[in-house]
């Protein structure tokens, strides 16, 4: 699609041909998925230290933002696991009003990303630096449920992650006995569901059942110290009034690197949603639509006193293994969980804080990836270097310097080994034009006249081999009459490379020496045009081929 349908929602199109057999199988989707994102909504909440109600007020609204917009037929939008490091982090040290900021901006960079057509450079994120915050981000949530899991009593939980777990081993013999076993007992049923159950979430059944199991031990058995969602929360069973944020200039800096880091966590694990989706549908989503949708759903649910929100791979999958297929499905999903908010809400209540830690033990196991990241440690020292240094940063310092650093590292490892693929050589007696595309006989040979010298460069001239086209000058002898520059090889040629090229034609210039460019393509000879050297070379010394080339520069001698 061109033009303005590039920025079309999926929702537009599915309801040209929508009949009542595909409504009412998305309509047992929709209910399906709202009933499994409900634990999750609320567990995903409190681990990133806001209140239940916000991480379903957050699953409702972004849920019907994200398919009312989307690029995808099946994405399933609310918060998400990869949220909970950044969010708890910029909770504790701005409170709710600096995370609705960053969350506000990055669903501007978000939107930003969409209407400049970004989706597809998202994609070439490096692998390696996925899951390594992936696999940190698993680490640092299981690290965090641990104080709920088996019903610890600590004043305060350190911040960082070393420091949690002296202070969880201090703590050990404050075990609750009772809350350790719901919580091990949620795990387990978590675990054994699938086993003879495929369509209902083992998260639904374990909650179902540890939270009439403690109500049980409660009110018959006098069984106390079980902590409950009810005895750390109040519910409150309705939507609340839109609040706006006080943005400040001075705020909106130290929160732009945190805001930052959600815009590209929502970017990367929507579109990886929405690609795993398409391998199973057979559709494809709109990449750029799809971080549309994203920036609108972040820019408007902090206003609610939501938490940022992404597509779910999980509820995305559940979604179609019921049988959802259109956007319709997702937005059923939105309603069912807002009919939950207001009429079962005070139900959750009941909820028990281990069973919900449980959930999140589950979760960040199956964000681990351990046996992807143990593959990757097989591959290149490059990859494995990139992989250890976004892990390591996101446990032990912090997920926006990880991804920062990461990206960076990312970068400076990708350039190497460009400048590694580019090599510059010197010809001065004798062209082999063998099996070269520039030949008129076979294994013809040009012999090359005293006083003219051939430069070949091999590959993309930019910045990163700088040093090798220095190198390469410093190491000639006498100096020739015509140099011929040889950019049959050259794909594509940075502000740098032109700078090495003017650097030389100045340097030539002094000495009376010509300058020829041989097999200069489109894409190059089009940023010459652009520059002054263009006009200083002559537009008839650039050549299209090595014989144009050396015609030129015997002309000169």
């Amino acid at each position: 699609m061109k033009g303005s349908f590039d920025f079309q929602p999926k929702l537009v199109a599915a309801l040209r041909n929508y009949s009542k057999e595909k409504f009412f199988s998305d309509l047992m989707a929709g209910i399906i998925v709202g009933i499994v994102a409900l634990p999750l909504a609320i567990a995903f909440g409190i681990a990133s230290g806001v209140s239940p109600e916000q991480g379903l007020i957050t699953a409702i609204i972004a849920g019907f933002i994200i398919s009312f917009l989307g690029g995808s037929t099946v994405q399933i939008g609310g918060p998400t696991g990869a949220f909970i490091v950044v969010v708890y982090g910029i909770i504790q040290e701005f409170g709710m009003e600096g995370l609705a900021i960053a969350t506000v901006l990055a669903g501007v960079m978000l939107l930003l990303m969409g209407f400049l057509k970004l989706g597809t450079v998202i994609k070439f994120i490096p692998y390696p630096i996925i899951v390594g915050f992936t696999s940190g981000i698993a680490l640092t949530i299981f690290t965090t449920q641990m104080k709920d899991l088996f019903g610890l009593t600590m004043e305060s939980v350190p911040a960082d992650f070393l420091s949690k777990w002296v202070a969880y081993f201090k703590s050990a013999p404050t075990t609750h006995l009772w809350s350790a076993l719901v919580g091990i007992l949620s795990i387990v049923l978590i675990v054994i569901t699938p086993k003879f159950s495929k369509k209902i979430p083992g998260s639904l059944i374990a909650i179902v059942v540890m939270t009439l199991a403690v109500w049980v031990m409660k009110t018959y058995f006098g069984i106390t110290g079980i902590e409950t969602i009810g005895d750390r929360f109040v519910i409150n069973a309705s939507l609340p009034e839109p609040d706006m944020p006080g943005f400040n200039l001075s705020t909106i800096n130290h929160l732009f690197p945190a805001a930052f880091t959600i815009a590209i966590l929502g970017a990367i694990e929507s579109l990886l949603s929405a690609t795993v989706a398409d391998g199973v549908t057979g559709d494809k989503h709109n990449s750029n639509m799809e971080l549309i949708a994203q920036g609108a759903a972040n820019l408007v649910v902090p206003f609610f006193g939501g938490i940022p929100a992404t597509g779910a791979i999980a509820r995305t999958m559940t979604n179609i293994n019921n049988g959802g297929r259109t956007p319709v499905a997702g937005l059923i999903h939105a309603v069912v969980l807002l009919l939950i908010l207001l009429f079962l809400g005070p139900l959750t209540k009941h909820i028990p804080m281990a069973c919900l830690a449980g959930v999140l033990v589950i979760v960040s196991y199956n964000m681990s990836e351990w046996r992807t990241f143990r593959s990757l440690l097989k591959n290149s020292k490059a990859d494995v270097a990139v992989l250890l240094t976004t892990f390591i940063l996101t446990v032990i310092f912090d997920l926006t310097i990880a991804i920062e650093l990461g990206l960076l590292l990312a970068m400076l490892l990708f350039m190497k080994r460009m400048s590694e693929t580019t090599k510059v050589s010197v010809v001065k007696d004798r062209i082999d034009l063998s099996s070269e595309g520039e030949i008129y006989h076979e294994d013809e040979k040009l012999d090359l006249r005293k006083g003219v010298e051939v430069y070949e460069i091999d590959g993309p001239f930019f910045f990163g081999i700088a040093n090798k086209f220095d190198e390469c000058m410093k190491v000639l002898g006498d100096k020739p009459k015509v140099r011929i520059i040889r950019m049959r090889k050259v794909p594509f040629m940075d502000t740098t490379g032109l700078h090495n090229l003017e650097s030389l034609y100045r340097l030539s210039d002094k000495e009376k020496i010509r300058i020829v460019l041989s097999g200069v393509n489109e894409q190059v000879r089009k940023v010459l045009e652009k520059s002054d050297l263009y006009h200083r070379i002559g537009e008839e010394n650039v050549c299209s081929n090595i014989n144009e080339a050396l015609q030129k520069a015997n002309s000169y001698l």
